[in-house]
């Protein structure tokens, strides 16, 4: 049986040789009448082909005690990013090439060398919004304000704000200088409480104790709490990243509460693992003695798809990540043109069910390629707001 967290790697890979099998046969078709070709075509579907074969067995972690970290990680990322372009371009062409069929025969005739100048341009032109999202978007933070209403809020947490970090998948494609970037930004909102929904690493090999040690860095009035990521589950860093953040003072919530006193009223923080898909017919059965009567309670949990139980166990607020607001997505053309929706409804920012709140951050780092587009990075500063 295929794991959970490889479907979406599948899902992607599909796609991918689809587009190495289309370009191969286009390819073929362009030296019919070069034989002499016939032999640096053989040569560059087969270099390809392995290259993409070696990057899917990697996206596996197939390899990993014999490839250098490294080697793999750029294997990957080159192989994501190929797919990704080769793909886009495939569907433009064969968009370009439908559109000149549907064009007069006469015109065709007449602009045939045009066309055909403008379909390989077309081809290359996924390429500039990847570069664009990779070198200016993925690096272009962004402090997200929202104002959260909350029916019966007392008076003396009207007002109080949070901090939400998630996602920071520290390693390859994010470093010390740009998490320490995030932390100098984080501390500049002041903020009552600070949060981490969870994915500090991506892979074991990824370095946990720094990035610990930077959140560690992180100033609120309150505290600074968290719950863990479906990558810390991956990396069996669960029970490791536990402990060494409280020795740090970072307090990650397992399936436990802490209780704040502010003023009069009381806020109940509580906590709970990664949740798997498979699991959506018993979601937080593990969360329903958390909740407190009478007090504010707010639940961290890093997939989102969690917060219709949330809501039905009477949780005021549910913080979450995961999604990376989608990372890669065309939303600006239509709205279901994100890949995170495959997965969930609970995309990024703000829902509502009931008298309960989610909401949901874009995060900080990336998976896969280092590459955001239409998903910036984010810091989310949520401020509690009294409704009636």
């Amino acid at each position: 049986m295929i794991p959970t967290r490889y479907y979406l790697t599948i899902l992607s890979i599909l796609p991918m040789i689809c587009s190495q099998v289309f370009w191969a046969f286009q390819a073929l078709k362009a030296i019919t009448h070069r034989p002499h070709h016939f032999r640096l075509w053989i040569a560059g579907v087969s270099l390809v082909g392995a290259l993409m074969f070696a990057g899917f067995l990697s996206m596996f972690g197939v390899g990993y005690g014999y490839v250098p970290r490294a080697a793999a990680v750029a294997l990957q990322t080159a192989v994501n990013l190929w797919g990704m372009v080769s793909t886009a371009g495939m569907g433009i062409f064969l968009a370009t090439k439908l559109v000149g069929s549907s064009l007069p025969k006469p015109f065709r005739q007449e602009r045939r060398n045009t066309l055909r100048m403008l379909a390989g341009a077309a081809v290359l032109s996924p390429a500039v919004p990847i570069g664009f999202g990779s070198f200016v978007e993925r690096t272009s933070l962004e402090v997200c304000e929202h104002a959260i209403d909350v029916p019966g809020l007392s008076p003396d947490l009207d007002g109080l704000r949070l901090l939400l970090l998630s996602d920071i998948h520290m390693g390859a494609f994010l470093n010390a200088r740009s998490l320490e970037r995030v932390i100098a930004q984080s501390n500049e909102l002041k903020p009552a409480i600070a949060f981490i929904t969870g994915d500090l690493i991506s892979v074991a090999e990824d370095p946990l104790d720094s990035c610990l040690e930077l959140l560690s860095r992180v100033r609120s009035d309150y505290g600074l709490y968290g719950c863990l990521g479906n990558h810390e589950v991956y990396a069996e860093a669960e029970d490791y990243t536990t402990k060494a953040g409280r020795r740090l003072g970072i307090d990650f919530l397992r399936a436990e509460t802490r209780s704040l006193r502010i003023g009069s009223a009381e806020l109940n923080i509580a906590g709970v693992d990664y949740e798997p898909f498979e699991r959506r017919g018993h979601y937080l059965r593990n969360a329903s003695g958390l909740v407190r009567p009478g007090a504010l309670n707010v639940l961290l949990s890093h997939n989102p798809d969690v917060f219709p139980a949330a809501a039905r166990l009477g949780y005021d607020l549910m913080l979450a990540g995961h999604t990376h607001g989608g990372q890669v997505t065309f939303e600006i053309l239509n709205r279901h043109l994100n890949p995170a929706r495959i997965l969930t409804p609970y995309v990024r920012g703000l829902y509502r069910q009931g008298n309960s709140s989610c909401y949901v951050t874009r995060g900080i780092g990336t998976l896969g390629v280092p590459v955001r587009l239409g998903a910036k990075p984010e810091i989310s500063l949520l401020t509690l707001r009294h409704s009636a």
